[in-house]
């Protein structure tokens, strides 16, 4: 069954097959949603399950999350036309100061595997922009990252900005990255904390369950 080749394939990083299956299954029929759900996002689960036991790195994930993006750009027009969900909406962007993108870009993908619509800002964002971003977009969650401690207390006057606009009750803010620790984001008044990608999309999901 191909749904199991599609799984297989975004679990081992494979980009090409898993285009290719992609369209396959869609030639024959098979609901986008179900393709989605059933092989995509299932696969990712599976990746985010072994990187958290220590079967997967950082390498691992970042290949099979570039397979599921692969998907996903063949799936979208199709997800649009069966008006399939999304789990919710997230901005993320690295703060004001910070040019590292690596470890908020696999969360951004390891998000869309998880079936967020991902609107990523970028780097170097500052605090007005993200909030400009939460007014226009009403979205559910915003993730912010940081790899300088030099940078952190940006994340902090994104969350005073977001309070000044009166959006901050609005939507979760999530943060990570390298030096930010779970009291930092209580002592910010951040709704949640992620120490890796994997971890993330499973904190948002939640986050944005509670509602």
């Amino acid at each position: 069954m191909s749904l199991e080749v599609i799984y297989e394939a975004v679990i081992e990083g494979d980009a090409e097959t898993t285009k290719q299956e992609v369209q396959a299954e869609l030639d024959k029929g098979t609901e986008a949603g179900d393709i989605l759900h059933k092989a995509c996002i299932a696969a990712m689960q599976e990746v985010g399950r072994r990187f958290e036991i220590g079967e997967f790195f950082v390498p691992e994930m970042l290949i099979a999350a570039r397979a599921m993006q692969g998907a996903l750009d063949v799936l979208r027009p199709y997800l649009i036309d069966e008006d399939v969900p999304t789990e919710g909406k997230i901005v993320m962007g690295t703060v004001n100061g910070d040019l590292h993108d690596i470890g908020k870009n696999l969360v951004s993908m390891m998000l869309e595997g998880a079936g967020f619509e991902v609107i990523d800002l970028g780097v170097d964002v500052e605090p007005e922009k993200f909030v400009e971003t939460v007014r226009e977009e009403n979205p559910d969650a915003l993730g912010m990252s940081a790899l300088l401690t030099t940078t952190m207390p940006s994340m902090q006057r994104t969350i005073d900005a977001l309070k000044n606009a009166g959006l901050r009750d609005k939507v979760k803010v999530i943060i990570g990255g390298a030096p930010v620790t779970q009291d930092y984001a209580a002592q910010i008044g951040a709704d949640g904390f992620a120490p890796d990608a994997s971890s993330a999309a499973r904190k948002v999901k939640e986050l944005v369950a509670k509602g």
